[in-house]
């Protein structure tokens, strides 16, 4: 059982050697930077002058934006970054993803994943991040995930802009003969005030790349801004709307193959033979493999085309060994309710002492209650795929994917080559919310196209093969128990959650043979780091072994279900304690103003205090994950006993905002996604096996069922905080509460429509 006093301890010592000057890690090789990835790759008369800026002669201006484009923006916003300090449009500029490289290592996303509150700025927690975020660099690992895209590039990128900047105006004033300092730059340009002359970037672009960087730059001020704090058209969108082949499942290459693969329905179990002699007879099949990955075991077709690629593999007689996991949602069931009656957990954040708050409570002032989240596919609309070549000592690798430097160590593992014998090339994302973190689809691909002698191969799964195998969002099941006193506020709450570990399936999946011990505080997301004032106060976290049913991070990871079940107890509690539902909350997190700004915004915007018609009712929700605080009132209506939902307000602050229409599209994003697992969508289990298989048996929620949706943003947190996923955990609970205030109902386990239907 852990205990945050050990935990405090530990993390000190190593927080401390970092505060000291980095001596845990090595400060000297800290502070060395990558070698810039362009540099090797540069076309005649093209320049490169840090990793996320090429200037070419004929004026060409392209700005890596190293994180993939998965619907969220982040293309357009991290060159947005750029291009207002290299002090050019965006229509000047191309973007591209660029290559697979540590110098585009994650820093935010390890950083801010330090097992604190996101409003702990004290000594431990920000020595702890810092030791992260120093960690971060020498792993290395180039990620799209965790809400941190934007705010990992703030400054790399800025910089970058800003230093190709003087470098050009340092170039010019040689050319010009004057001081750098006079010159203006703007549009592409630099002038000359005095004299008139004005010098294209392009012009001087060649020798401005031959000197050394300044060694310091100043950034714009915000109010001197020209495109940030401004919503700015999306420079993907042309490209999807007019059916550009962007995404993975466009790649198309000369005398290219195609295959599937098919995999052991039972998760985690093997293959014992199979009987390729119908398929390899079909039309087009031209070789049936056997696959044993570490992400599973079974076969793949390769064919000249995917759907006779899909339709030989169907053909193949197989025999399949038992998988090691739970033969039906029953077992797993049974499984959490043995783990939460274990004392076997760790507790990331404790205030006062609960255990004897409750033991002096009186039982009339005791609420409990249990709360049940299932398995969620991630399902994607653009199908699992991955493109690969292996010809003349060389991997290629063309994938929808969120990490390309693990994609590139997969692909060593496998083949036994060098870093430098691997190209990964990152695609549009059909869709990713954590799904595409996984090496699985890329693994399978790099062993098909060792089969192809030297041709590529695009491997693309069916839907039937993601939703069957995960890896998924865990199941969780939480108890929670409070006492109430003579005001009606909470004296005590402690939440006990049982999981599996994210952190521990996803580390053993990309390195195998490691699994990582300790607290996984993924697992208490969106529980133990909420901000309300309670006195006595704690959240478990209990790790559920899980044997072969693989999980992994799902939009918003812990704080998805977390937020659910502890957002709808908080609103029981105002109940039991006869308070509004806002009101009480915001008397519980008085002691933090932008939590308070948030629910002020909230009852305006919905007019929270305004008496609705007879059959409509109000819910409300409020979480703080990725350190943005939002706050959500769901609408609904009765239908002839049916239930609609007719509105949803969001208010959010992430702290700063760099486009407040990508923002808002975001918010909007993740409450859609959000209200369709909750509405709707489970993962079960039968025979070892999962029974659904598409979106007829795990459907989103359709364009009918949609409610208005307005989003308010404010600027008051002193940090800058993530977008893609922090709408999505307060409209679950949102959305139950609001049942509850309409009919009395109290639903405390989704999907929401085994107990309630929805029109």
């Amino acid at each position: 059982m852990g205990r945050l006093a050990t935990i405090t301890r530990r993390t000190f010592l190593v927080g401390a050697a970092v505060v000291a000057g980095g001596a845990a890690f090595g400060y000297y090789k800290y502070q060395q930077p990558y070698a810039n990835p362009l540099e090797g790759d540069l076309a005649e008369g093209e320049s490169t002058f840090n990793p996320y800026v090429k200037i070419g002669t004929d004026d060409t201006i392209t700005v890596i934006a190293p994180r993939a484009e998965m619907g969220q923006g982040v293309y357009t916003t991290l060159a947005a970054l750029v291009a207002e300090e290299l002090d050019v449009t965006l229509d000047q500029i191309t973007i591209e993803h660029g290559p697979s490289s540590p110098a585009y290592f994650n820093e935010a996303g390890f950083r801010d994943g330090a097992p604190f509150a996101a409003f702990d700025r004290g000594f431990v927690a920000d020595a702890v991040r810092s030791t992260l975020g120093v960690a971060s660099k020498f792993l290395a690992i180039q990620m799209t995930g965790g809400s941190s895209s934007t705010i990992d590039a703030y400054d790399k990128m800025r910089h970058a802009g800003a230093v190709a900047r003087e470098m050009l105006k340092a170039a010019a004033a040689e050319k010009l003969g004057v001081p750098a300092a006079s010159l203006k730059t703007e549009a592409g340009q630099i002038t000359d005030p005095a004299s008139g002359k004005v010098l294209t970037y392009g012009e001087v672009a060649l020798d401005a790349a031959r000197r050394d960087p300044p060694s310091d730059v100043t950034l714009r001020d915000r109010s001197k801004w020209k495109i940030l704090g401004r919503s700015q058209p999306r420079r993907d969108m042309p490209a999807k709307v007019t059916g550009a082949p962007v995404f993975g499942i466009d790649v198309d290459l000369p005398d290219m193959l195609y295959a599937t693969v098919r995999m052991n329905p039972q998760p985690g179990g093997g293959m014992t033979r199979f009987d390729d002699s119908q398929a390899k007879s079909m039309r087009g099949v031209k070789k049936v493999i056997a696959i044993d990955s570490p992400y599973g075991k079974g076969i793949a077709v390769i064919a000249d085309n995917t759907w006779r690629a899909f339709q030989a593999a169907q053909a193949v007689e197989i025999e399949w060994a038992d998988g090691p996991g739970p033969r039906s949602s029953d077992d797993v069931s049974t499984l959490l309710d043995e783990t939460l009656a274990t004392d076997d957990f760790f507790s990331l954040r404790t205030i006062g002492d609960p255990d004897v708050a409750f033991a002096d409570a009186p039982r009339e002032k005791i609420v409990e209650a249990v709360y049940d989240a299932p398995f969620l596919s991630h399902a994607p609309l653009e199908p699992m795929n991955a493109t690969a070549r292996v010809k003349d000592g060389v991997l290629d690798i063309w994938a929808p994917n969120q990490v390309p430097t693990v994609m590139k160590m997969v692909g060593g593992r496998i083949t036994g080559f060098e870093d430098a014998q691997i190209n990964v090339h990152t695609t549009f994302l059909g869709g990713g919310f954590g799904r595409r973190l996984e090496p699985d689809f890329s693994d399978y691909a790099v062993r098909i196209a060792m089969e192809t002698d030297g041709r590529p191969v695009k491997v693309t799964w069916t839907r039937e093969e993601d939703v069957s195998h995960g890896p998924y969002r865990p199941i969780a099941r939480g108890r929670y128990r409070a006492v109430m006193d003579d005001n009606g506020l909470p004296k005590a709450l402690v939440g006990s959650v049982a999981s599996p570990s994210v952190i521990a399936g996803m580390v053993s999946r990309i390195m195998p043979g490691i699994t990582p011990a300790g607290p996984d505080n993924t697992l208490v997301h969106g529980a133990f780091d909420q901000p309300y004032g309670i006195p006595n106060y704690r959240i478990d976290g209990y790790k559920l072994p899980l044997k072969g049913i693989e999980v992994a991070s799902w939009r918003s990871v812990g704080n998805s279900y977390n937020g659910f079940m502890h957002e709808s107890f908080i609103d029981e509690l105002a109940h039991a304690g006869g308070k509004d539902p806002l009101s009480f909350r915001r008397e519980l997190m008085k002691d933090y103003p932008a939590a308070l700004a948030v629910l002020d915004k909230l009852e305006e915007i919905s007019g929270w205090n305004t008496p609705l018609p007879e059959g409509k009712a109000r819910g409300m929700a409020f979480t703080l994950s990725f350190g943005t605080w939002v706050g959500e009132v769901v609408q609904v209506a009765d239908v002839d006993g049916s239930v609609r939902i007719e509105k949803v307000w969001c208010v959010a602050d992430p702290g700063q905002v760099i486009d407040p229409k990508n923002f808002e599209a975001q918010m909007m994003s993740g409450i859609i996604f959000g209200l369709s697992a909750g509405i709707n969508q489970k993962i079960t289990f039968a025979d070892g096996a999962v029974e659904q298989s598409n979106f007829h048996d795990f459907d989103a929620m359709r364009m009918s069922q949609c409610p208005q949706i307005d989003v308010a943003i404010l600027e008051n947190s002193d940090h800058m905080s993530g977008a893609g996923e922090p709408g999505l955990p307060p409209v679950m609970p949102a959305l139950a509460n609001a049942i509850f205030a309409l009919n009395g109902k109290r639903v405390r386990r989704m999907p929401l429509n085994e107990e309630i239907d929805f029109v």
